[in-house]
């Protein structure tokens, strides 16, 4: 189930994974100052950055950009994350990156129209005011055949200049409360609990050793019975049931955590 996939230079395979008693011990090094330990906890949960930045990777960006956007993002939740809170630290930081990304989109979403399009863009414009002003026909048509251009030339310079809506787009903002346009429209099968929440249980499941981990996956994810499961890794239908049994409650108690 793990994939090896290099980011900013950095081969995530290789990335050192904590248990919960390991990431409080950790955070309680951090937060008293000692040497080293932010620097080790921060590479540590660079797999936790990894997994929320799939859920961008449709997005036109550069995606070591986004990855450094959300490691801004993790460094942010570990200065602020107070070990009085009764939540996993990863349930507190997923979405402290998210933000973070979401921010980097935001402000890197300009879309630049190329110099000739833009000139050929106002001569159309310049034609199409000339024909009207003429009382003659304005059609697409007939501006390309005044210019004598492709019509497609023209249909493009118009695509080109016109208004494009982002969902980055501020709709309204008052002092440093900023709403965007994407927080206006609802999504009840995406949204930023469920994607915490998936987040959270891939973590869980990285947790669990190989066995327990290929079963979940196999019973789960491959829809397999335990029977073809037990044939499969060369265990007892029995054995099966019982590690998964423990794997379930594994995963239960630390997305509850």
């Amino acid at each position: 189930m793990n994939s090896k996939v290099v980011i900013c230079g950095v081969n995530t395979a290789t990335l050192p994974k904590l248990t919960e008693k390991e990431t409080r011990d950790l955070l309680v090094k951090v937060k008293s100052g000692e040497d080293g330990a932010r620097q080790q906890f921060i590479v540590a949960n660079m797999r936790l950055v990894l997994s929320v930045i799939k859920r961008f990777w449709a997005k036109r960006a550069n995606q070591d950009d986004v990855f450094q956007a959300g490691c801004i993002g993790l460094i942010k939740a570990i200065d602020n994350f107070d070990l009085k809170f009764e939540v996993r630290f990863s349930t507190y930081a997923v979405p402290m990156i998210i933000g973070e990304i979401k921010r980097y989109l935001r402000d890197g979403n300009s879309l630049r129209v190329p110099r000739s399009i833009r000139d050929t863009a106002y001569q159309v414009l310049k034609t199409r005011g000339e024909l009207e002003k003429e009382h003659k026909d304005a059609s697409i048509e007939s501006i390309a055949l005044k210019m004598n251009v492709a019509v497609t030339d023209v249909v493009y310079a118009l695509d080109a200049i016109s208004d494009t809506v982002s969902l980055f787009d501020p709709v309204f903002n008052s002092q440093d409360d900023t709403l965007l346009l994407m927080d206006q429209l609802g999504d009840e099968k995406n949204t930023d609990e469920r994607w915490t929440e998936n987040v959270c249980l891939d973590t869980a499941i990285e947790k669990l050793d190989e066995r327990e981990r290929k079963i979940i996956y196999l019973r789960y994810y491959e829809g397999k019975t335990q029977t073809e499961i037990s044939e499969e890794i060369g265990i007892s239908q029995a054995q099966v049931s019982r590690l998964e049994k423990t794997a379930l409650s594994y995963i239960k108690n630390s997305i509850r955590a």
